[in-house]
This record gives C-alpha cells, structure tokens and sequence, in this order.
C-alpha cells in the first residue's frame, strides 16, 4: 500500500510559518510521499518561497510540488524553485519523478496547468492572436503533462496538477469562473497514461472528489476544501498491480 499526503493553497507567508509543522512532523508515521498542489506562497516572492522552505522541508518523506498562479505573480518563478530545491523539495514542471515505496514503484508527473473550461463550455482555439495564445498555452501544458506521465517508468502514476482536470470538484465555485479553474484538457492528458490519481488545488471553494471521463479518481486538495494540514490517500498495491485505474482511499 501506497500512503500519499497532499495538501495545496497554503499561501505561506511569515505570519503563515510553523501552522503546518506540527502535524507534518508525524508525516513520516502517517505517508510515503508529501505532494503539494500549488499556490505556496501568496504574491510568488523568494523571502515567501523561503518560508515555505521553513515550513516544508526537512520532513523525513519525500516531497514534491508544483507551483500555483501565485507563486508566478511577482515573475519569479525560477527563483521559488531554486530556493524550494535547495531545501530537497522536487518541483515538476512537465517532469515527473520515481520514488520506491516499500517495493512499489511510485511516478508521480506534474504541471501547473492552465485554465480554458470544460466540455461543452471551453475556450477553443480560434479567432483573435490573444484567444489562440490562451488556448495555445493550455494545450502545451497538457501536452506536457501527457508527455511526462507516459514517459514514467513505475509502477503506479499520479498526476500533481494545481488547475483542476474536471469540473466535478468545482462544485461550490461560481459556473462563471470555471473556465479560470482548469481545463477539459488536463483530464484528457491524465486519461490518456493509465493514471492512478490525480491531486490538485485552486478551487478554494470546490468539493474535494471527482473523476475523469476515464475513471481516473480526482481529489482537490486545496487547504480551505480539505480543512486540515493534508489528506492521506491509500492506493493498493495489489490493486495498483493488477489495475493501473486502483482504487483510492481516503484518510487522515
């Protein structure tokens, strides 16, 4: 059995550091593997990126992160990354990484992904410079995110994506900013490899369980839906070896 923390929408700051430490210090009793969704920091700054350093690294299990909207906002996205790696912290971008759990092969391939709408009521591809742009960056981050969970050599595959790849765990966000909440296209890059999971984050307002067309379980792991310092979730080993599509449990 597979034991996967996720948490993501933090947004730490200083007045932020030490919340989480306390119930992050038993990670390594409680999980294998530490995800984080995205929007780590509030305003996207290398002194907030530090704190978030504080505040996660050094946790005796492995963690790995995609960055969120905020942690873009002040254009410095290289330099959290920089200061997020330098405390041990993997951070995928169109990468994925493998971990042995236990025995069991764990890829986990991940992007911030992009926003666009959903099927039915998406953004397309056409018209104006600037629509093609917006659609155009969504699509080469999903292919991105596509690219790198076929490229994984494991044995399980979860998706870290901060932008949601359903609709079905925005419920409870306003219908009209769905389209800047994720995209039909991620879903369809997570279908498309024999994923296990998916995690992501943005929809404060959202509900945390959905799935893919394909089946894919989704879990939106924002702090404000999951309301504690991470979610545990249980993938069977044998289930994981038998069926790429296992089933996901969750926990404390």
């Amino acid at each position: 059995m597979i034991r996967i923390a996720a948490v993501g929408d933090v947004h730490i700051d200083k007045d932020v550091v030490g919340r989480y430490r306390p119930a992050l210090e038993e990670l390594p009793d409680k999980a294998d593997v530490l995800l984080l969704a995205g929007d780590l920091t509030r305003h996207g700054t290398e002194d907030e990126a530090r704190c978030v350093a504080t505040e996660f690294g050094g946790l005796g299990v492995p963690v790995i992160a995609v960055l969120g909207n905020h942690d873009h906002q002040s254009d410095q996205p290289d330099a959290v990354t920089r200061v997020l790696t330098d405390v041990g912290i993997t951070v995928l971008e169109g990468t994925g990484t493998v971990l042995d759990c236990g025995g069991t092969r764990l890829g986990v391939a991940g992007v911030k992904g992009f926003g666009g709408g959903f099927a039915g009521r998406c953004a397309s591809n056409f018209g104006e410079p600037e629509m093609k742009a917006f659609v155009g960056t969504t699509e080469r981050i999903a292919d991105s995110l596509a690219d790198a969970l076929h490229a994984l050599d494991c044995d399980v595959k979860v998706a870290l994506t901060h932008y949601a790849p359903v609709p079905d765990t925005l419920a409870g966000e306003p219908l009209e900013i769905y389209p800047f909440l994720g995209c039909y296209q991620l879903g369809r890059a997570i279908d498309s490899a024999g994923t296990a999971l998916a995690l992501h984050g943005h929809a404060h307002h959202g509900t945390e369980r959905g799935t893919t067309p394909g089946g894919v379980r989704v879990r939106n792991v924002a702090h404000p839906v999951i309301k504690q310092a991470y979610s545990v979730y249980h993938l069977l080993r044998d289930e994981a070896d038998i069926d790429s599509h296992s089933l996901v449990h969750a926990g404390q």
